[in-house]
């Protein structure tokens, strides 16, 4: 049978979809090859989040193509994923070398229009159609991105987004919220928790919206509470984790479920966007400043110990001075853990695209570098606060940069460096903290695991 190789831009989402591809190749009787130029087959799993990342997957298409004709290889290739869903065609109008044009409710095609496309059935083929119940179909799992144990895994629990901020083309790429059912999902997690996984995270473009429509509120819990109770209760499970949320899905249910089960990890991840009440209406995020750090506010008495990291843009059209500051200061006064910045990139057909002040890309650097320099200013005091301290660890397995070293994960999400083995993957331990590095945590083990 054929090799596969698929690469993966973008969110976790992907990541978990190009998983769930894998999986379902290798059930067909594909092998997984170990690099794009051993490969019968190349699929890139596309973002459309910025501008920089549809170009890199396009670019990355045409050395591949060009490469595969230099060397007179016959390899099929396609795009899958949000790119494809936004783009269509016109992928293969622009590339018509590719094979495949993929979308977002069509992964579970894959194997079938791969076995055509290598019989030669069909030459090209663009499928990216809506389908029912497509939001059911990402289930399996390949764990490690091979047939090992894994400790954590991820668990799509829904597809889509209604929120339609002005700045985003996820709506467009990936359709409105469709939500699978706590069953069907609790059925998943035990079948991952039965194969070794400890730790699962729940994804969904907004996780907390999940069921919003579907499942009636019981007991003044809404339906992603209700989930986050029913995994919870899975024997063998550690850790509970989701991403990601929107500040509006932080109910009082939701916050109260920090403290109340012992398993949802003390991490919260709160996309800000910005710290200006007149950009954050500009961008339809449906709440203020001041609600945020009310948010914030009530996470921490829940759990003092929580991890919170953030989104934020900068540059979005029409931000002044004024409103980047504000940003800045909201920065100072949460002391977020850690931020992923993004320099505005408007995408098309996306009102924010069309709105006017738009900011010019040299402010736009220079106010991400400024944020930059102070998120990471202040994750680098929150690090070091960590030296001397004892804390508990899930290992994950060995170090993907240095293999005589083990990682693992806090319960509020800082990653973890030791001197470790193999007895130790998949272990819950407590280290003591000796050292920090550039958002990592180095431990020893030996001083509190005698």
């Amino acid at each position: 049978m054929p090799s596969v190789y698929i690469k993966t831009y973008g969110c976790q989402m992907n990541e978990r979809d190009s998983e769930a591809v894998a999986a379902q190749l290798v059930a067909k009787g594909y092998s997984l090859a170990k690099s794009e130029s051993a490969a019968d087959v190349v699929l890139l799993n596309t973002c459309s989040v910025r501008d920089f990342a549809e170009q890199k997957a396009i670019n990355k298409m045409r050395n591949l193509v060009g490469t595969a004709r230099s060397e007179k290889r016959d390899q099929i290739v396609g795009f899958m994923g949000c790119m494809a869903q936004s783009r269509g065609r016109e992928l293969i109008d622009q590339l018509p070398d590719v094979d495949l044009v993929l979308g977002t409710q069509k992964f579970h095609r894959a194997a079938e229009y791969l076995d055509e496309l290598l019989a030669g059935k069909r030459d090209k083929i663009v499928d990216v159609a809506a389908e029912a119940k497509s939001e059911a179909t990402i289930r399996e799992h390949l764990l490690n991105g091979s047939a090992k144990t894994s400790v954590s895994a991820f668990v799509s629990i829904m597809q889509g987004c209604n929120q339609h901020c002005t700045f985003c083309i996820v709506p467009a790429t990936r359709g409105e919220e469709r939500s699978r059912t706590i069953p069907d999902i609790v059925a998943e997690c035990r079948e991952l928790v039965a194969r070794g996984v400890r730790e699962i995270t729940l994804l969904g473009q907004i996780v907390t919206s999940f069921g919003r429509r579907d499942i009636p509120a019981l007991d003044g819990k809404s339906g992603f509470v209700q989930l986050l109770d029913a995994v919870h209760e899975i024997d063998g499970l550690e850790r509970i984790r989701f991403t990601s949320p929107h500040p509006k899905g932080y109910g009082d249910d939701l916050v109260a479920a920090y403290a109340r089960l012992p398993k949802l990890c003390e991490s919260a991840h709160l996309p800000l966007q910005s710290g200006s009440d007149r950009i954050l209406k500009q961008m339809h995020r449906g709440y203020t400043r001041e609600k945020f750090l009310g948010i914030v506010e009530k996470l921490r008495r829940a759990k003092p110990a929580i991890g919170i990291t953030t989104d934020i843009i900068v540059g979005f059209p029409g931000e002044t001075e004024e409103d980047f500051e504000l940003t800045l200061s909201l920065c100072r006064e949460v002391q977020f853990d850690n931020a992923y910045i993004f320099k505005y990139s408007p995408r098309r057909d996306t009102p924010a695209a069309g709105m006017p002040d738009q900011v010019p890309l040299e402010i736009r650097e220079e106010r991400n570098e400024r944020l930059l320099n102070l998120v990471n200013e202040i994750a680098a005091l929150k690090y070091d606060a960590f030296i001397g301290r004892q804390v508990e660890i899930l290992v994950e397995g060995p170090s993907k940069k240095n293999a005589a070293r083990y990682t693992g994960r806090t319960r509020c999400n800082r990653i973890v460096l030791f001197d470790g083995s193999a007895r130790h993957q998949g272990q819950l331990m407590d280290v003591k903290i000796e050292r920090t590095g550039s958002f990592t945590l180095y431990g020893d083990p030996a001083v509190v695991n005698l």
